[in-house]
């Protein structure tokens, strides 16, 4: 048995135009009568929405520094029914950290070997010409061992740039599946995280639209699907993650969103109800759940809606005085004290935990993390180690509450970012990838 034959798109580096090339394609393929299946390279928690508009199917990350063989093998595996797979990188092919994890470095130049999916390289050929054939060629050669389908040359000027350009690749011996012409008009918008959150997108549907329009005008579709093969099936999706309560209220809104598709794919396959509920709407989370999980997201842009939230807070206080409660860095932020917004206002949040944190001046919060418990969370006992992802840009201006648990980066340094427990309440920084094999 073999997975369905994919790819994985990735570039020398961000901001090369993969995104728009990814969901031109997988719009495209879909549009060809292909049930096509999505997948992340590394940790975003963006990207996959994304994806899933593009090609109407769930998008799942693959981590090769946060996930153990079982997991990512379950992961793979929801791949199943597709007529092809479909991957994007994170930055750079190579780019990955210096200490190896679980399985590797968290590259994605990792994840296309294991997968066996060639790589499709997008090149920025802007302000050179044959030149850009080096830069392909050092990609191609960097590992010989990793399967190369070729290259799509992005942002060219003119006929005269592209037949150039075409000369250096053909020298370095490298396909050249499509050429995209510059044209400005063909970013998505984007926020300190990145790109917005696909709800938040005034024209998704008609942006993924005109990508796939795009892509098919200047990109060789046959010879994409001719490129694309696999490696062996993995597991089954019994290796996903066991679900921490049965019944679970999960904030889901513009304000929460950042949670990774495979621990909810897991909790459902292993019989769990998700309950969404939106604070933003002032929802309170179901009265009969057995756990609330407040994701990621951004909290700093609608602080002041949610210190208007009164059923919302009512709720989750409520719930909070027998059960318990979960959040994850916007979620976290969301159980503290207060939040200070970047003009210097400051909001009352729920208050089931001390925690005061400030966006007037931004610091950048990023990496990986491992975590080691100091007491119990929801799914996981004192004791156990875990392993997440951090990225945000607040400041901690009071944390008193008793540490969930000892921090640590890809490099094993330990830092503040403790997360906090008070009663049945807990929170992180970090946003939980997976449960560490040691």
């Amino acid at each position: 048995m073999t997975n369905p034959p994919g790819l994985l798109i990735s570039a020398p580096s961000s901001g090369t135009g993969k995104t728009t090339v990814m969901l031109g394609l997988l719009r495209a393929l879909a549009e060809d009568g292909l049930t096509v299946q999505p997948f992340k390279s590394g940790p975003d928690y963006i990207d996959p929405a994304f994806h899933r508009a593009a090609a109407g199917r769930a998008s799942f990350n693959l981590d090769s520094w946060a996930m153990g063989a079982p997991l990512l093998g379950a992961i793979a595996a929801q791949a199943k029914g597709a007529d092809i797979v479909v991957a994007e990188g994170s930055m750079g092919l190579f780019d990955g950290v210096a200490k190896p994890g679980e399985q590797g470095h968290g590259s994605s130049a990792e994840t296309a070997l294991r997968m066996g999916w060639p790589v499709v390289l997008v090149l920025d050929v802007g302000g050179q010409a044959q030149s850009a054939a080096a830069t392909a060629l050092g990609f191609r050669m960097y590992n010989p061992d990793l399967p190369f389908a070729g290259v799509i040359l992005n942002r060219c000027a003119s006929p005269r740039h592209e037949r150039l350009t075409r000369l250096g690749m053909e020298r370095a011996g490298l396909p050249v599946l499509g050429v995209l012409p510059r044209r400005g008009d063909l970013t998505l918008p984007e926020r300190h995280l990145g790109l917005i959150q696909a709800v938040e997108h005034p024209d998704l549907e008609s942006a993924i639209a005109g990508y796939a329009a795009f892509l098919r005008a200047h990109v060789d579709l046959e010879a994409i699907k001719r490129a694309a093969s696999s490696g062996p099936a993995g597991p089954s999706s019994a290796a996903l993650p066991r679900p921490p309560a049965h019944r679970i209220a999960l904030a889901r809104d513009a304000a929460f969103s950042f949670t990774y598709p495979h621990l909810l794919e897991g909790w459902r396959a292993a019989g769990a109800e998700i309950l969404p509920f939106s604070p933003l709407a002032d929802e309170a989370p179901a009265p009969d759940a057995d756990l609330v999980w407040l994701p990621g997201g951004y909290p700093e842009l609608h602080a002041g809606t949610l210190a208007a939230a009164e059923r919302f807070l009512t709720g989750l206080r409520r719930h909070a005085e027998t059960r318990p409660v979960h959040g994850e860095c916007g979620g976290y932020m969301a159980l503290g004290e207060g939040l200070i917004d970047k003009d210097g206002n400051r909001h009352r949040m729920a208050g089931l935990l001390g925690l005061v944190t400030s966006y007037e001046k931004r610091k950048f919060n990023l990496g990986y993390r491992r975590a080691e418990l100091l007491a119990d969370m929801p799914g996981f006992s004192a004791g156990t180690a875990l392993r997440g992802h951090e990225f945000h840009y607040s400041s901690i201006v009071e944390q008193p509450d008793a540490p969930l648990a000892r921090v640590f980066d890809a490099e094993g340094a330990e830092g503040p970012q403790t997360g906090s427990r008070r009663g049945h309440v807990t929170g992180t920084f970090f946003h939980l990838i997976a449960e560490a094999s040691a």
